[in-house]
């Protein structure tokens, strides 16, 4: 068990954790983030830094109580499509299951996503056999509308391999986008019944900027990178993402949980390290972010820790920017 909870104060210090991915599940907050391996290779653009192999549970009863480490949940040796990488995953709860959802590359380098259940939020999770048909790239998020339709999105640049499927196909030698051409979107697929598969096949969908033209992809303040989150506030339905290069948590709204979204600000300014990655949840009445950065271990990139801070609306329904180290 780990100390008690504080705001934008590392959340796990006996491991490095990344990517958190928070819910309220069992009236309890569980996260599930990516965990960071200590090694003293080198960083580049693929990421090949980010070796991680397993993932933990952690849970807190409310927000200011002890964090608790289940212990790990999946091991990429037990998944037979795997060879490494098992990057951010998320949950999801439907059909009295608790299904988790994670990115990782099959044995041909590709990433995929892959599937397990159990009956406990905590895991330990029993993966599908196989990656779910169809995927493909980094960061599966799982939103669960008022209908009880569910959606997941995914995507991610550079070393999430999105720029690899633009015809449709992988393409191994496919480079990064022109900056004037309109920047690539993450996917968006409804999910079946039983959330192993896709009721329908992945779509990209554009991020449009106030006049509604799409954002390019020299627009690295406003464009999408990787870590897509949808949550809804008020009946909009509001996309989370990262910037990659620039840095940035920033968001869109829409009235469509397919798309598009229109660009709307910034929901946190950079952090320590290079990569940031979020979730948003609701909890007892107030909203809060989940997100990560170096600083624990004094900037290494691939050492990072999970925190969280609470995020307020506007009247308009805005999100006030937040400054993480003020």
């Amino acid at each position: 068990m780990s100390k008690h909870a504080k705001q934008n104060e590392p959340l796990v210090t006996h491991l490095y954790t990344a990517d958190p991915s928070a819910h309220v599940f069992e009236d309890k907050i569980y996260i599930y983030p990516s965990h960071d391996l200590e090694h003293d290779g080198v960083s580049d653009d693929e990421g090949t830094q980010y070796t991680m192999e397993d993932y933990h549970v952690f849970s807190m009863d409310d927000i200011d109580a002890p964090v608790v480490d289940h212990g790990q949940v999946l091991h990429m040796k037990d998944v037979p499509w795997v060879s490494q990488q098992m990057w951010a995953p998320d949950a999801a709860f439907k059909n009295d299951t608790y299904y988790f959802y994670f990115p990782a590359k099959d044995k041909e380098g590709i990433f995929r996503i892959g599937v397990a259940t159990s009956d406990n939020p905590a895991g330990p999770f029993k993966p599908e056999p196989n990656y779910i048909p169809g995927s493909y790239s980094i960061d599966p998020a799982v939103f669960i509308d008022d209908d009880g339709k569910a959606y997941m999105y995914a995507g991610g640049l550079w070393g999430g391999q999105l720029e690899k499927w633009q015809t449709g196909k992988f393409d191994p030698d496919a480079g990064e986008q022109n900056p004037d051409e309109i920047a690539l979107g993450p996917w968006v697929a409804p999910m079946s019944d039983d959330m192993l598969t896709f009721a329908e096949p992945p779509v990209e969908f554009k991020i449009l900027d106030e006049n509604g033209k799409p954002l390019l992809a020299g627009d690295e303040d406003r464009r999408f990178f990787e870590a897509p989150w949808v949550h809804k506030y008020n009946g909009t339905y509001y996309l989370s993402y990262s910037t990659g290069s620039s840095h940035y948590i920033v968001y869109a709204t829409s009235d469509n949980p397919m798309g598009p979204f229109t660009y709307r600000g910034r929901i946190l300014e950079p952090v320590v390290g290079w990569t940031t990655h979020q979730s948003i949840v609701e909890f007892k009445g107030k909203w809060y972010l989940f997100y990560h950065d170096a600083s624990l271990s004094g900037g290494i990139d691939h050492r990072r820790s999970i925190k969280f801070t609470e995020i307020k609306y506007n009247e308009d329904g805005t999100i006030q920017t937040i400054h993480p180290y003020k």
